[in-house]
């Protein structure tokens, strides 16, 4: 640790992983050699303000059908008062959690905003999680209050009456007295941001996650402001000023925290926030904000491309696809509607961001990308050892963020020997290019052959009439598992005997005949996380019936 905590509620730092248990953090980059104070909204709001930019817009938004743009200057006072009213009203200390919930709007950065200057822990949540859910992050977090969308207030009703520790809920666009706007009016428009050191936590973002029980991963403050200053400037490479930043990410999931927000900022670009996309509206959100950047999830990117042509996308130049492995069907098809080569990337929630990346230069077919400037990656075998080239293992990574999970053993899995251990099966070829395989846990074991699942479905949306697809292994007694695939059609496409066999011998003259599945389903759609990422867990359990 570096310089002396802000925090005043020490709860976050009291339960870090011991320092045998903390991934090893390298900042041997130029930018990367921050001052031992800093609080990330000083970085990324009032800088920006204080350069001049205060007039330009920051924000972009449909509210009411009309266009709404918020400028620098009108988001750091409207963060300003929130922060007035975390303190005065609500009485937080540096360092109490803060649960937010909300889609993509403004208030909902303003909101993130105003606990980062009131030097409080922001614990961002998902809008579609229910009551069970948020009681075990109110929980686990120990949260003392929550700024809530009132839309969301039912959920946040039934949690906050279960959870005694959260003695304080305010809701946000909403004009009852009482709401958080109310308080606002009130407030000052000028606040002294706490002076967090750059090792103060700034916030705890729980997993998406699958099962069981979902982990806290706490970042710095130097981890935001790090985030920015690495994907950004390695691959990405925005316009600064003039780009205009857009995609489905929530800003309660890492990716969207980055894509969606802290991004922009850094580059003193703006950012259109929708709370609710379609493929169709996105790209509508494309042509009317005269977006250049569009982060999304590989679902999307295949489902706009053959609607692209219906729509004025002049203005885009760069997409990012994360949130899980990008299919090179998808990559293909989205660069043959569009001319916009992708770039992919490879990030997870206990690391803040992406870590693995390409610019649109250097793609190279069938690989997620190369560790971008400020980390290194390796694949290791399961003694710990790094394979050789071309030898599928588990993902390794170490650099300038790491896994910090709040109070959790699980923290000995995810970090061995100061590599975060991600979970990814991944080969790596001379050239340090990374290529997907599975999650260590979908690899599937049939008659001795290891098959990557997601292998077969890149295979599967190589084909005409496939939509969607996510395989899996299904119980055998024979073969112990064998290949089942669960297909979403094209319209018009019927899922009968005929096209079963055709997706089986499209496989098979695709990729090694043993690696095709035995077993199809045809499905209305299938099920994914709000981030748009394949639940194949939930596939799993369907095929063990």
């Amino acid at each position: 640790m570096t310089g002396d905590t802000a925090h005043v509620d020490t709860f976050a730092r009291d339960n870090l992983p011991p320092a045998d248990r903390m991934p090893e953090i390298r900042l041997d980059l130029p930018e990367l050699q921050y001052p031992a104070r800093m609080n990330c909204a000083t970085e990324l709001l009032d800088r920006m303000v204080a350069a001049g930019h205060g007039g330009r817009p920051v924000i972009h938004a449909m509210i009411d059908g009309r266009k709404y743009a918020c400028t620098y200057r009108q988001l750091q006072v409207r963060a300003n008062q929130i922060a007035h009213v975390l303190r005065e009203d609500l009485k937080l200390v540096p360092g109490s959690r803060v649960l937010l919930r909300g889609p993509n709007n403004p208030m909902m950065a303003a909101c993130w905003f105003g606990a980062m200057k009131a030097g409080c822990i922001t614990v961002a949540t998902m809008p579609l999680l229910r009551a069970k859910e948020l009681e075990q992050i109110v929980d686990k977090a120990q949260c003392a209050a929550a700024l809530c969308d009132v839309r969301l207030g039912e959920e946040m009703e039934l949690a906050a009456a279960k959870c005694p520790g959260l003695r304080q809920v305010l809701y946000f666009n909403d004009d009852q007295p009482g709401s958080l706007e109310a308080r606002l009016a009130s407030k000052p428009a000028e606040f002294s941001n706490v002076d967090t050191a750059a090792e103060d936590i700034a916030l705890i973002a729980f997993t998406s996650g699958t099962t069981g029980q979902p982990k806290g991963c706490m970042h710095y403050h130097r981890d935001v402001v790090a985030m920015c200053d690495l994907f950004p400037r390695s691959c990405l490479k925005p316009g600064r000023r003039a780009d205009v930043f857009c995609g489905t990410p929530p800003i309660a999931f890492t990716f969207g925290l980055g894509g969606m927000l802290c991004f922009p900022m850094r580059a003193g670009a703006s950012t259109v926030l929708v709370e609710r996309l379609t493929p169709e509206l996105l790209l509508q959100t494309i042509q009317d904000f005269r977006a250049t950047v569009c982060f999304t999830a590989p679902t999307f990117f295949r489902q706009m491309a053959p609607l692209a042509k219906n729509y004025d996308l002049a203005s885009l130049k760069k997409c990012v696809s994360a949130g899980e492995a990008l299919p090179d069907p998808t990559r293909q098809l989205f660069k043959s509607a569009t001319g916009i080569e992708i770039i992919d990337g490879l990030g997870s929630t206990e690391m803040i961001h992406i870590f693995v990346s390409h610019t649109p230069e250097r793609v190279r077919r069938g690989a997620t990308g190369y560790a971008i400037p400020g980390y290194q990656a390796t694949v290791l075998d399961e003694a710990g050892n790094p394979c050789p080239p071309g030898v599928v293992g588990r993902l390794a990574v170490k650099g300038a963020t790491g896994c910090k999970y709040l109070a959790d053993e699980r923290q000995t899995v995810y970090v061995q020997n100061g590599w975060n251990v991600t979970g990814d099966a991944y080969a790596m070829d001379a050239d340090g290019y990374f290529y997907y395989q599975a999650r260590t846990d979908d690899m599937i074991i049939s008659a001795g052959y290891n098959i990557a699942g997601p292998e077969v479905e890149a295979a599967m949306l190589a084909h005409e009439a496939v939509a969607e697809c996510g395989v899996v292994g299904a119980p055998d007694e024979e073969r112990g598992m064998i290949v089942k695939a669960y297909v979403v059609l094209k319209p018009g496409r019927t899922g009968d005997a005929g096209m079963t066999k055709a997706l089986q011998e499209h496989v098979k003259a695709s990729i090694a005949p043993y690696k095709y599945p035995r077993a199809i389903e045809f499905v209305a759609s299938l099920p994914r996380t709000e981030t748009g990422k394949l639940q194949r867990f939930k596939l799993r359990e369907f095929a063990a019936r």
